[in-house]
């Protein structure tokens, strides 16, 4: 009996035996899959802080401004404008995701738990908290995957606090820095403008 293989078969047996022995390899690989195969940024399903799933489609029709936050950091401060901001203009449609990562100095190191009484005692936050998840690097979560590789605006996140605004449609429109704060004129240009487009 002749057995053949291909090198294409050689490959992808190698890749899987890869992946198998080095699990970041594989989650790594993982998180590629689902970024290609989604096509937009209401695909993803999400952990809130208190681990329920959220998917991202609930969102649909409204404004998002999605940052990637830390309790530990000079950037901080800026949950009390993303609160202001929040109120200001909630009931127009428009929702901020926060995202807690810990890649930028360890400066996201609590628990689920730790950063949701950290945000509500000190900041009173009243947005949204998702779980504590990777931005940059080799487990960078799928979400960020999409956003920093597939988004009209590629490239990694600098640092903890950048913010991406999404339109009612689901498109991402504008990507500012962690050093703008919510309150700058050009960020609050944008959302006004994102909002008024019904």
């Amino acid at each position: 009996m002749k057995i053949f293989v291909t090198a294409a078969s050689l490959t992808t047996l190698m890749g899987g035996l890869l992946l198998l022995a080095m699990p970041d390899a594989r989650a790594e690989q993982e998180g590629l899959l689902m970024a290609a195969k989604t096509t937009s940024f209401y695909d993803f399903t999400m952990d809130d802080i208190d681990g329920k799933p959220v998917n991202l489609s609930q969102y649909k029709g409204k404004a998002l401004l999605v940052v990637n936050t830390a309790s530990f950091c000079g950037n901080t401060p800026q949950y009390t404008e993303l609160e202001a901001m929040y109120e200001q203009y909630h009931e127009k449609g428009f929702e901020i995701l926060a995202f807690p990562a810990n890649n930028f100095g360890q400066q996201e190191p609590g628990t689920n738990a730790e950063i949701k009484g950290f945000c509500l005692t000190k900041y009173s936050v009243s947005f949204p908290l998702f779980s504590k998840i990777s931005v940059k690097g080799p487990d960078k979560h799928p979400l960020y995957q999409y956003l920093t590789e597939k988004s009209p605006f590629p490239g990694e996140v600098e640092w903890n606090f950048q913010k991406y605004l999404v339109d009612r449609s689901g498109t991402i429109v504008a990507r500012f820095p962690h050093r703008m704060k919510p309150s700058s004129p050009e960020i609050v240009k944008e959302v006004e403008r994102v909002l008024a487009a019904k």
